[in-house]
């Protein structure tokens, strides 16, 4: 018998690993970004550990639910976390730029100054976040062939954008009292 010969006709591989490679440059572009950015601003280097540290939290969370529900990393999926990472950690640093605001008011800790930006900023975040959903939930929805492309696209910034609002909410104001230090008087 003669060997058999085969041709490859589509690729797909090539294209992953280009849209893997895309999502790994983003998150690291991000990183500096955000790094860069809060240092600028705020002066303080604790501060931008908080923000940087929120990104892969959210994005491993994503990943978690993403294999439980079936999803694979393709290009939707890739495509969606390359739009999300800039929106994981706006949040983050809503948190963090209020409670520096409030020590440098002077007169409270940084357990103080986190609970006092929290109970000013948790509408404006949770208030977003929905405002997020409300464009990328129906999305996952959407009927025919289309909708069955875009639906994870759209779940997979849906569950990004939701943990990055559980960590503004829980994680970003506990390293904020952990992490922050009230300004020297002087």
């Amino acid at each position: 018998p003669e060997g058999l010969d085969y041709r490859v006709v589509l690729d797909n591989t090539r294209v992953i690993t280009a849209s893997i490679d895309e999502v790994v440059v983003t998150l690291l572009m991000t990183l500096v970004l955000v790094v860069l950015t809060v240092y600028v601003f705020l002066q303080n280097g604790r501060a931008t550990l908080i923000p940087a540290l929120t990104i892969p939290v959210s994005l491993v969370g994503t990943f978690a639910v993403m294999s439980l529900i079936g999803y694979s990393i393709n290009q939707f999926t890739l495509f969606g976390l390359v739009l999300v990472i800039g929106i994981v950690v706006d949040d983050a640093i809503v948190v963090v730029e209020n409670a520096i605001r409030h020590l440098a008011a002077g007169g409270v800790s940084p357990r103080e100054a986190a609970t006092r930006a929290m109970r000013e900023i948790t509408g404006a975040v949770i208030a977003t976040t929905l405002v997020l959903l409300a464009v990328f939930v129906p999305t996952a929805f959407m009927p025919g062939i289309t909708g069955r492309l875009f639906q994870q696209f759209a779940v997979t910034i849906s569950v990004a954008t939701c943990f990055s609002t559980v960590n503004a909410l829980t994680l970003s104001p506990a390293l904020c009292a952990l992490l922050l230090k009230a300004p020297a008087p002087g």
